[in-house]
């Protein structure tokens, strides 16, 4: 399914990571050549809060090997609600840096940086590392329409499967998008607008979110991404899935690719 990774696989697990990821490993479907996946991965998440910081700790935890934030915000002290990497001593740093920091601390098995930038379709060739080969996922992390279309269009333009999650209030949304697959993309679903209530109009800023909201969406994201990097699956293939917090329930919406779509249906 990923053409990608296995190019450079790693061959073996160090005494310490069999250490760190012995319970993971003893997973009834999950082995070492699917931790050895994982530690070959490069990642690049957008957005390194509400839903990076969950999303970014649990890959990290997990052993993914190369994490690569990009985020041009500084912490306030309103993020502290819910961006789970900040400390209120970290009001007025940059996010990336900051995030980075402490995703290495957590686990100094692995690599993690942060670059304080805004991607663009500009900058993503050089943002996202593509002289030294595309990375295996990208995690669209952020927070509104206009960014999450930029994202797509850089994930469809250099083929490189996305991973957008959404959370507001306490509603959230996920897909798994796999532009070398023709198999649709973030257009083909929202079009010009996010369905439902979540519109381009709508952000945590000025609408709100509940704490959980993010933990949850972050931590279903991951389970994605492991799930993806480690054992060649995608469990979202051509759906989206919805969290309604509120009434704690979810469910999965099947898609079709957009034969008409502006951003796709020419690659």
């Amino acid at each position: 399914m990923r053409p990608n990774i296995d190019a450079h696989l790693s061959t073996e697990l160090t005494d310490d990571e069999l250490l760190r990821y012995a319970r993971q490993v003893l997973l009834n479907g999950w082995d070492i050549e699917a931790q050895l996946r994982l530690k070959s991965a490069r990642i690049v998440m957008i957005g390194a809060g509400g839903l990076g910081c969950p999303a970014s700790e649990t890959l990290v935890r997990a052993g993914v090997g190369q994490v690569h934030l990009i985020d041009d915000d500084v912490i306030e002290a309103s993020n502290l609600q819910r961006q789970t990497l900040f400390l209120p001593t970290d009001i007025g740093q940059p996010k990336a840096l900051i995030a980075a920091a402490m995703l290495q601390e957590v686990n100094p098995l692995i690599e993690a940086r942060g670059t304080v930038a805004r991607l663009s379709e500009d900058n993503a060739y050089e943002l996202l590392d593509m002289a030294s080969g595309k990375p295996d996922l990208l995690l669209d992390c952020t927070d509104n329409f206009a960014t999450r279309d930029i994202i797509n269009r850089i994930s469809v333009r250099y083929q490189i499967p996305l991973l957008s999650a959404s959370a507001i209030a306490m509603q959230g949304q996920l897909a798994l998008f796999e532009p070398h697959l023709n198999s649709g993309c973030y257009y083909c679903v929202f079009g010009d607008h996010d369905i439902g209530a979540v519109t381009d109009e709508r952000t945590c800023a000025n609408s709100g979110v509940l704490a959980s909201t993010t933990a949850i969406m972050g931590s279903l994201q991951a389970n994605a991404a492991l799930q993806y990097l480690g054992l060649n699956r995608n469990p979202l293939a051509n759906k989206l899935l919805l969290w309604d917090g509120k009434l704690m329930q979810q469910r999965v919406m099947s898609y079709r690719p957009d034969k008409l779509c502006p951003v796709c249906s020419n690659h």
